[in-house]
């Protein structure tokens, strides 16, 4: 088969690691977005058809959670009908580009569920690559003073949702340290360029995301070193929050309690159809103008109303399930990690769901794409357990 070909992995490999390292180290959004066409959609979808067993597979396996997928996406599309954006054939373009990005998962899933983790430990050690590039760059080259919040290169240059995937490349991290002695060096720079990074933005959001989960990591790893992380963690937090109290609670709430409440009026307004896909809003709180909820959940509800929320509320949770499932494994574990903190992160500014691959995806769509890779890995273990089992 042709998706079998070791330079059809190849391939599809390369566009993972695009996907988690080019969005900082790509010199412009632009090369990022046809990387993604070249490296990932191109190849997912030239492999289809040779690989239309495994994709069936891939259904048979998680049928609830395509489903829920495939629902929501058909929802959102067709919201285009009442929906006022300007451009609704670019609407649907963003649609499909999701659809082709999950469905690469199952392809990748083919190269081995050890071999996926490496790959995810190299694009998130590219990231450390970029928060070190990033601090140099903002503090050093630029000349701003420490209190001033970091601003990253390239797609995460936004303190907040540079913040979000720098603290996700952490968690896709932190939990397979390297057994050769250099790797290991590399693995703690990066470790500590990507923690320095999250610092630096000041986004509360991410940090207190990143904190409650290495925190409660050891509830499923039950091993030493995610014990020895969470207290670390803690360690980390106390020690920040007796040195930059001031600065922390300098910014307040942040108005996100006005915002949700002036949200949750908004969504009374259309509760069914929601102002469509694409539509673009903006929430007016305490005199203020804001253009977007500041939570995924409430934004995917003024878009697409409560049955797109619901919708979306299934995809998330049939991901978790999937997750539980195969929480026996390494990846499993990881994944639970990164649902937690992508679900707590979902809670504090992501509001971007159908838009262009962006910060906000590895958030979203990436934990929904590699759960989607889970039933392969048991089966690999459960392999491993028979051969080892049977010697």
């Amino acid at each position: 088969m042709l998706y079998e070909k070791n330079w059809a992995r190849a391939w599809l490999g390369l566009g993972l690691v695009w996907f988690l390292a080019a969005i900082a180290l790509a010199p412009s959004n632009k090369l990022y977005q046809q990387g993604l066409v070249l490296f990932l959609w191109l190849p997912t979808l030239l492999l289809a058809w040779s690989a239309r067993q495994v994709l069936a597979e891939a259904w048979r396996r998680q049928p609830a959670l395509w489903a829920s997928v495939l629902l929501l996406l058909a929802w959102s599309g067709i919201s285009l009908a009442w929906s006022p954006s300007e451009d609704p054939g670019r609407e649907i373009k963003r649609l499909i580009y999701i659809l082709v990005f999950l469905m690469a998962f199952p392809l990748l899933a083919q190269r081995g569920q050890r071999r996926i983790r490496h790959l995810l430990a190299f694009g998130s050690g590219l990231l450390g690559l970029a928060a070190l590039i990033s601090i140099i760059n903002f503090y050093g080259v630029q000349g701003n003073p420490l209190p001033v919040r970091l601003g990253g290169i390239g797609e995460i240059s936004h303190p907040i949702l540079g913040a979000y995937v720098i603290g996700a490349a952490a968690l896709l991290l932190l939990y397979q340290p390297p057994r050769h002695r250099g790797l290991q060096l590399a693995w703690l720079v990066a470790l500590a360029c990507l923690g320095a990074f999250a610092v630096l933005s000041q986004s509360r959001g991410a940090v207190l995301a990143l904190v409650i989960t290495v925190v409660l990591a050891p509830l499923w790893f039950r091993d030493r070193h995610s014990r020895l992380f969470a207290i670390l963690a803690m360690i980390a937090t106390a020690a920040a929050f007796y040195t930059l109290f001031s600065l922390i609670a300098e910014r307040g709430s942040s108005y996100r309690p006005e915002i949700f409440h002036a949200v949750l009026n908004m969504i009374a307004a259309h509760p069914w159809t929601g102002l469509g896909l694409g539509a673009a809003y903006d929430v007016n709180a305490v005199g203020l103008h804001f253009d977007h909820t500041h939570n995924m959940f409430t934004h995917v509800a003024v878009e697409m109303g409560l049955p797109g929320m619901l919708l979306w509320v299934a995809v998330w949770l049939y991901t978790l399930a999937e997750i539980v499932r195969a929480r026996g494994t390494l990846f499993g574990k990881i994944l639970l990690c990164f649902w937690v903190y992508s679900t707590l992160a979902m809670q504090f500014d992501a509001a971007s769901l159908t838009g262009t691959p962006r910060a906000e995806w590895f958030i979203s769509w990436l934990p929904v794409g590699l759960a989607m890779m889970l039933p392969w890995g048991r089966a690999e273990n459960d392999a491993c357990g028979k051969i080892s089992g049977s010697t």
